[in-house]
């Protein structure tokens, strides 16, 4: 059988460097699927959909909510041929009753231990229209090794550096914190997998440089530790959400090969400074992402933070506006109050206000997202920036002789940006 997956496109930031990192979702629930079915994925992103090839099935993986949209047309374009539709993802999950209207079936939850039904319907002309699973996790221990073999790895290099492979050592979340949806997508409980289990990934993986795209890291101080005690050995490099703010911890991490961390800065408190400086001094970097228009921000609290930013040194910055995705806080409560503007997907990329914030209009909380990019890298690009965290990876690889850079004129462009220190 032929199952063609698929990653519909999605706008990056309007000021964000553009790159591409290989995709979780899709790669996770391939390890998932039966072995009488031979996968075909294609990221849209970076390569072209022949609606023409012949496929028996196809699997829409959806992660953001600004892909919803265009992931909705994919199917419509096969339906119209006759072609059964299935979703999955974190955005079908949000958008569960208007992505039933597109498809065959949607499957909500974790996949692991139920493809075997799904398929086994399909094989007999009896899919489901709704597989509701988001209530009934799976034993984390069944989280197989993901199907990286899949991607179409070239597609992954930004200018012939090689990007990060993602992988994750543990599902949910203990936190609920405003804006997220992690709470309805995979539950208040913290379930990591089994430590041996996720190294073994890790070792497996055909590169140096990896992202945890767990939620936080910073759940459980012993798991976390042992997870990073049992790291040390691979040599890889790798970044993270937070990481816990414990000296042992972060001591460890640093010898784990952390190499820098998103970090959400929220106010401009000492915590938030300390915070930072105890990264920075274990030597591991700081990206800060910073939610612009929470209720206690004004004008001039904003413009506050971003003087803050520029004071602490963070290696990078990102800024998003307040963005109310389905089944968050956030949502719920400016619903309440009438204050969402606007229910076009597209415009839910996280850099376009469709709510009313509390204390400027609309219009300006768009402005003032503008303003934070331009001042921030006022004195120094992003590419600047981003181009010295690198370097930071590329001296931890020579530390360790695990550098391999990809030809001899990245090599050159690495070490004359170690000499001249630009």
């Amino acid at each position: 059988m032929k199952f063609r997956l698929i990653y519909p496109r999605w706008p990056k930031l309007a000021r964000q460097t553009e790159f591409h990192l290989p995709p979780h979702g899709p790669v996770v629930f391939a390890a998932t699927l039966p072995d009488f079915v031979d996968v075909d994925f294609i990221d849209e992103n970076l390569e072209p959909i022949d609606f023409d090839d012949p496929v028996d099935f196809v699997g829409i993986s959806m992660m953001l909510t600004v892909q919803v949209k265009r992931g909705w047309a994919i199917a419509d374009a096969y339906r119209a041929k006759g072609v059964k539709v299935i979703f999955g993802g974190i955005a079908t999950m949000l958008h569960a009753e208007e992505t039933m209207a597109h498809a065959d079936a949607v499957f909500l939850g974790e996949a692991e231990g139920r493809m075997e039904r799904v398929f086994a319907d399909f094989r007999r002309g009896a899919l489901e229209p709704c597989y509701n699973f988001l209530e009934q996790r799976p034993d984390i221990g069944l989280v197989g090794t993901a199907r990286r073999d899949i991607l179409n790895r070239p597609l992954y290099n930004h200018k012939g550096v090689q990007m990060v492979d993602l992988v994750h050592a543990s599902r949910g979340c203990r936190f609920h914190c405003y804006p997220c949806a992690v709470a309805y997508l995979g539950g208040r409980e913290f379930r990591p997998r089994p430590i041996e289990r996720t190294i073994a990934e890790m070792a497996a993986i055909d590169n140096n440089r990896l992202f945890l795209v767990d939620n936080s890291l910073a759940q459980d101080t012993a798991w976390e530790m042992e997870l990073f005690r049992e790291m040390i050995p691979l040599k890889k490099k790798w970044c993270c959400h937070p990481i816990e703010d414990k000296p042992e911890v972060l001591d460890l991490a640093a010898r784990a090969g952390a190499w820098y961390v998103y970090q959400a800065v929220f106010d401009t408190s000492e915590y938030i400074r300390e915070r930072i400086k105890r990264y920075h001094d274990h030597g591991i970097g700081v990206e800060g992402t910073i939610l612009l228009g929470l209720d206690s921000h004004t004008e001039d609290s904003i413009k506050r933070l971003v003087d803050f930013l520029l004071d602490i040194e963070l290696d990078l910055a990102e800024f998003t506006v307040l963005t109310p995705f389905p089944h968050t806080r956030a949502f719920d409560e400016l619903q309440r109050q009438n204050r969402i503007l606007s229910s076009d997907w597209d415009g839910y990329s996280a850099d376009r206000v469709v709510y009313r914030p509390r204390h400027m209009s609309p219009e300006r909380l768009q402005e003032l997202l503008d303003y934070a990019w331009s001042a921030f890298y006022r004195d120094e690009s992003q590419n600047i920036k981003m181009a010295k965290l690198f370097q930071q990876v590329v001296r931890k690889e020579m530390a360790d002789n695990t550098f391999r850079p990809r030809n001899r004129e990245l090599a050159g462009q690495t070490f004359g940006k170690e000499r001249t220190g630009k």
